[in-house]
């Protein structure tokens, strides 16, 4: 697995240094009892292996917390031996309907027929001899399928966790079926120590707690949807959840959906939070949230970052649950140690021995607001960004602005206005669109921003509340507003600049008086660093008049390595370059196979190294970062030990991360 996971002990050994901070004092958790919340890895690491699997639960233990809690959801044999494993039916998660594909069987639950293969029908033997894991979830790994069999709740405790959570969701199924959770559960070795119990049935918890006042473990009454009736009172979840002080009197805690706690509008948005964790706290009852995981559909809010969503639940300025279940236990685990409580720390400067890498926009804070917009460069300052970018394009009638890209179609509504204007430009691009050079400054005005993310088609939207909001940006307004801030520097990119001639528009001198116009040109001064970038070095060239400006070359295509003759020769022309992920770290069946030496040669070269763009979508993500961007971040910063980041992402999480 080493080879498979080539930074691994990268990551590890921030999360030792993580576990050694987390031994000082630190500022009191509004938790229940004033401790920082836990990290409950359902099924293991489930995100990745298949779901409580033996590596699951390894490599849970290793790339968390140290106290991080495992999570078992109980299933027994039909005699009576405890195993791991989620859902009440096994077809979906292993590999049962092949070994045993007669043996499937229909049971009425909870009053509603299911059709499947059930751990009650088959022996302990069957079970362990026959029957593998497989991941259940299609847009996860599917490299460990096969390849582990089933595990018990004995073999998890042979791990020695930290601590033990086991969950009974069919407790009274199991009784009609003459099997007993209870017995079993109460039947363990004294040396199982199990931390948590937890089940949606009530009257399960009350039997379990009546023959465990002695015992050390914590029993916690898991809601299910609110609509829902629960077993032993009839009641629906709903109407328990409005009668908290009944549920102290059987359970020390209670589980539910992290919705329960931020209400998700029709439209994806948060709503206010309930003040459910206020109250149960107020009645001694812990809170413990569930249905975390980096690779779902997640609320707008959050623009697909899954530390932003842990956050509002741990590091809010009202409350923090005392505990969040989760399939990703390595995010949720950086989360609690290193990012909560951290908003408005001053950052260390960028740059020079262990410093970080700088922070660069593309195209504004594009994750959140159309590219390149007012409120895009707005955002980006706020969040921190130490440079933010323009790439400039030209009107027809010689404007210069900042925009995403040349083809309108793809970032405005060019394509609802001006469907005559379509053409196919090769020197451009392969495909047709709606270009800049087609249209006067005062028709691309009657348009508006349009925020498309990259994977939008599958789903993945950004933020589409402010789907068309914000303002064209000319460059000239773009240095006026660089000037305004507080950004350290600027990048203007020059693209196309050989076709813009040809049709009479000098992108060069429309670029060269612009900054002119705004004293860029002149050494000295507060204003920020000015980096000009192009993947043309004939422009680049044009500017070596212009000592005061950083020269960047783009290398558009990727490249897996960097030759001494090629770098000499961009060292005539450029001190920097930026490279795409691509030309960084290689990746095959969405798995890394070896970073590149691209990095290290330019360095060699004393070339200054930018890496992007790099995104939050977790389709985005190489298995190997967990579908996690703040894996990716560390990976670029602290091992390829790239000088900037190009980024459209939450630029203030990603600067937090790097402290």
């Amino acid at each position: 697995m080493g080879e498979r996971y080539p930074h691994m002990f990268l990551i590890l050994l921030l999360f030792h240094g993580a576990h050694a901070a987390l031994k000082d004092p630190v500022q009191k958790w509004q938790t229940l009892g004033g401790q920082r919340p836990l990290v409950i890895a359902r099924g293991g690491f489930s995100g990745l292996f298949p779901d409580s699997s033996q590596f699951s639960y390894q490599f849970a233990m290793s790339s968390s917390l140290h106290d991080v809690v495992l999570y078992c959801d109980l299933q027994l044999s039909s005699d009576g031996l405890g195993f791991c494993k989620t859902g009440l039916t096994l077809e979906n998660s292993t590999l049962i309907a092949e070994a045993f594909p007669k043996r499937a069987k229909t049971y009425k639950v909870n009053g509603e027929e299911i059709h499947g293969w059930f751990a009650l029908d088959f022996t302990a033997d069957e079970l362990y001899q026959n029957v593998t894991l497989i991941q259940d979830i299609f847009s996860r790994p599917s490299t460990f399928d096969g390849a582990m069999g089933m595990f018990t709740l004995e073999d998890l405790v042979g791990l020695k966790p930290p601590h033990l959570w086991v969950n009974v969701e069919y407790a009274l199924f199991l009784q009609e079926h003459k099997l007993s959770a209870e017995d079993y559960i109460l039947g363990l070795p004294k040396d199982f120590s199990v931390a948590y119990i937890s089940s949606p049935e009530i009257g399960f918890l009350k039997n379990v707690g009546a023959k465990l006042k002695k015992s050390n473990t914590k029993l916690i009454f898991r809601f299910l949807r609110e609509d829902v009736a629960e077993h032993t009172t009839k009641k629906t979840y709903g109407e328990i959840l409005k009668d908290l002080k009944s549920v102290k009197a059987f359970a020390s805690g209670i589980l539910v959906p992290k919705e329960y706690i931020w209400p998700l509008g029709k439209d994806q948005y948060l709503r206010l939070p309930t003040s459910l964790v206020k109250d149960a706290h107020a009645l001694g009852l812990e809170v413990f949230a569930s249905g975390f995981a980096n690779d779902v559909s997640m609320s707008y809010n959050y623009s697909f970052d899954p530390s932003a969503e842990y956050l509002q639940y741990i590091g809010n300025a009202n409350f923090s649950v005392d505990g969040v279940i989760t399939d990703f236990p390595p995010t949720a685990s950086g989360a609690v140690a290193c990012l909560a409580n951290t908003k408005g720390n001053p950052l260390p400067p960028p740059g020079g021995d262990g410093g970080r890498p700088l922070i660069i926009t593309h195209n504004g804070a594009s994750g959140v607001y159309p590219g390149s917009t007012d409120l895009a460069y707005q955002q980006a300052v706020k969040d921190g960004a130490d440079i933010i970018d323009c790439a400039v394009r030209m009107s027809k009638d010689g404007v210069a602005f900042c925009q995403p890209s040349a083809d309108l179609s793809t970032s405005t509504t060019a394509s609802t206005s001006f469907m005559t204007k379509i053409s196919t430009v090769s020197e451009i691009q392969n495909k047709s669109g709606i270009f800049s050079f087609d249209l006067t400054w005062s028709e691309i005005q009657t348009l508006k921003p349009d925020l498309l993310g990259p994977y939008t088609q599958a789903g993945l939207k950004r933020n589409p509340a402010a789907k068309n909001a914000g303002k064209f940006v000319t460059l000239p307004e773009f240095l006026d507003l660089a000037k305004a801030t507080n950004v350290s520097g600027i990048m203007v990119e020059m693209e196309h600049a050989s076709f813009l001639a040809k049709r009479g528009l000098g992108l060069v001198d429309a670029v060269s008086g612009a900054l002119a116009n705004a004293s860029y040109d002149k050494e000295g001064g507060h204003l920020p660093e000015l980096m000009v970038v192009s993947d043309d070095t004939s422009v680049l060239a044009a500017f070596k008049k212009f000592p005061a400006f950083r020269r960047v070359l783009m290398v558009d295509e990727t490249i897996s390595d960097a030759s001494a003759p090629s770098v000499e020769e961009i060292k005539q022309f450029a001190t920097a370059v930026t490279v795409g992920r691509g030309s960084i770290a290689q990746v095959n069946g969405f798995f890394l196979t070896r970073f590149t030496d691209v990095a290290d040669r330019m360095h060699a070269a004393n070339l200054t190294v930018y890496v992007g763009v790099l995104r939050n979508e977790f389709m985005n993500l190489g298995f190997d970062y967990w579908a996690d961007p703040i894996i990716e971040i560390a990976t670029y910063a602290f091992h390829v030990m790239a000088d900037g980041l190009i980024t459209d992402i939450f630029v203030y999480k990603l600067s937090q991360s790097l402290k």
